[in-house]
């Protein structure tokens, strides 16, 4: 199948798709004849902005790996594909956390930049997200975030220096097709960060941990009907496992559960105390309730897990399968407490949807 012939049957059912979502058929016809003629004479086509938004929450809504798809339709969608430099991007990233991260009040929010154009290098973000923390190695020791060393590494060889503490902010790193990557910090002022305490443990506070109030994933490419966005970082907001059970706990990560096992009097001289099991909760309780205190969006995985019902029932009642990736849906705390574990769910991509990228740092040119 030649191309043009391939981006038109895929232009065609997204466009049918959601027109018919949107309750504008009226207005497909004629649309569907623009598209035909566009891709003909150029080889691709332009979503209006209405396609733009609404193709980006049917791909949340299609994100198998999320838990929290019942609020794809209040996705916040930021059209910057008019913007051309990798200043003028910058700019909108940082404007991205600022307004997503609202105060702690977040909003779900997707800035997406120019699409891949048969006659032009692509555009990326290096970032796996847009505020991360540096992780620099030191001998057989990293101070840090382990899984940010090649990427602070790659940022360092780009001139970009930290001040190597355990929770440096990384720069913002934009490639536009083959030009040299360019670096650009991220102000201070724009990422809201909670000091993490624990309601019942005071010693937990002389810890000095924090983490960032938005994830915001930033190394995904978009498709929509055929066209893909190398450059559309998007977030929502944090479910508590995510930092209290894999970034803060995992051995590979910041490892934090030796030490509140060590606070808390508890025995690791064996598994079967259960000594992870219950340094993990706290941790966890820590972590919702610093949020909570600094008045920053989170859930609880309880809470997730039911919203994911609601989520299932909703496109139930909309005639459309909910598809999704198990080992992904599940939380990594008390999983067989929810409903999520006790079904089971197809791994079928639909479009549009989100795909992971090779990461440019990692390259061999580089």
């Amino acid at each position: 199948m030649e191309e043009k012939e391939r981006l038109q049957l895929e232009a065609e059912s997204f466009l049918t798709k959601c027109y018919e979502e949107l309750g504008s058929t009226g207005e497909l016809s004629k649309r569907l004849e623009e598209v035909r003629k566009e891709i003909d004479k150029t080889g691709t086509y332009v979503h209006t902005t209405k396609e733009l938004a609404h193709g980006a929450r049917m791909a949340w809504r299609n994100s198998n790996r999320c838990i929290g798809r019942l609020f794809w339709e209040s996705l916040h969608v930021l059209d910057c594909r008019h913007l051309q430099t990798e200043e003028e991007m910058a700019e909108a990233l940082v404007d991205h956390i600022t307004y997503a991260t609202n105060d702690g009040k977040i909003l779900p929010t997707i800035s997406v930049f120019r699409p891949r154009h048969p006659n032009k290098g692509d555009v990326r973000i290096w970032n796996q997200q847009l505020i991360r923390y540096a992780g620099y190695e030191e001998g057989d020791q990293v101070i840090g975030d382990p899984i940010s060393t090649k990427f602070t590494q790659a940022c360092e060889r780009l001139g970009w220096s930290g001040e190597r503490t355990p929770f440096d902010v990384l720069p913002l790193v934009i490639q536009d097709g083959s030009k040299p990557p360019k670096w650009f910090a991220v102000p201070n002022e724009s990422v809201k960060e909670v000091p993490l305490r624990h309601p019942e443990y005071e010693w937990f506070a002389g810890f000095q941990l924090k983490w960032y109030a938005v994830p915001i994933v930033s190394n995904m490419r978009l498709e929509i009907g055929g066209i893909h966005y190398p450059a559309a970082p998007f977030n929502g907001w944090y479910m508590g496992t995510e930092i209290g059970a894999r970034n803060l706990a995992d051995e590979d990560r910041y490892n934090i559960l030796p030490k509140m096992a060590e606070y808390m009097g508890l025995s690791t001289g064996k598994d079967s105390t259960l000594w992870k099991d219950k340094a993990l909760v706290e941790l966890n309780v820590a972590i919702l309730y610093s949020y909570k205190q600094e008045g920053v969006s989170i859930v609880d995985h309880h809470t997730a897990a039911k919203q994911f019902a609601r989520f299932e029932q909703a496109e139930q009642a909309a005639n459309r399968k909910v598809t999704g990736r198990w080992s992904w849906l599940i939380p990594p705390v008390s999983p067989a407490t929810t409903h999520i574990f006790h079904h089971e769910y197809e791994d079928e991509t639909v479009l549009p949807n989100y795909f992971y990228q090779p990461a440019p740092y990692e390259s061999d040119t580089f």
